[in-house]
């Protein structure tokens, strides 16, 4: 299926809206002119918005002794974390999986990856494109050979594998930082008996 132009944040709103409603994702597809991949890509990013722009809105007082934020100071200064609130954040964030170190990399490697969907989605398109024109008769110069096809496939295949290859970089690395950050708490823990 092909699509024109961008969905619209409108659209957008529409498709999280309807998809949490139990409409199909085809039937959504469908509706807005776009491949199903794309209705799901704009439910997920919407999902992981939600999340990573969740605003605190607890607050925790602990007491501690003097020697138990020293550490946890020198902690915090060793990690390149500038304050004891943001500190607490993370380990409570690695606590309950969410843990992301460095946010702003995992925003761009986001936009990386939905780039790369994108421009696999249309190269995909593309190579559809020509073999209907082949089959009807119209793709007879050497730009709509079979390899030329061929070729498109596999381009689209890359880029689309490439996004997927990002996709578990990022969860990677999210999954290395959380067992950094449970080490972390399991030594105070252990520090404070």
């Amino acid at each position: 299926m092909s699509r024109s132009k961008r969905l619209t944040d409108a659209q957008r709103m529409e498709i999280v809206r309807e998809a949490a409603d139990g409409v199909s994702t085809s039937v959504l597809a469908e509706r807005f002119g776009v491949t199903p991949r794309t209705v799901q890509y704009t439910v997920k990013s919407d999902a992981e918005r939600q999340r990573d722009t969740s605003v605190p809105v607890l607050a925790v007082s602990v007491k501690v002794t003097s020697e138990e934020m020293e550490a946890f100071d020198g902690v915090l200064a060793s990690a390149g974390i500038e304050t004891r609130s943001e500190g607490l954040r993370r380990l409570m964030q690695a606590a309950g999986g969410t843990f992301v170190a460095d946010a702003q990399l995992a925003a761009e490697m986001a936009r990386y990856r939905a780039s790369l969907n994108e421009v696999g989605n249309g190269v995909a398109q593309i190579a559809k494109q020509m073999q209907k024109a082949n089959r009807a008769g119209q793709g007879t110069g050497p730009e709509f050979s079979e390899l030329r096809l061929a070729q498109m496939r596999g381009l689209a295949r890359f880029i689309l594998d490439s996004a997927d290859e990002i996709d578990l970089l990022v969860r990677r690395r999210r999954d290395a930082m959380q067992l950094t950050a449970t080490a972390a708490l399991r030594e105070f823990a252990h520090a404070a008996e």
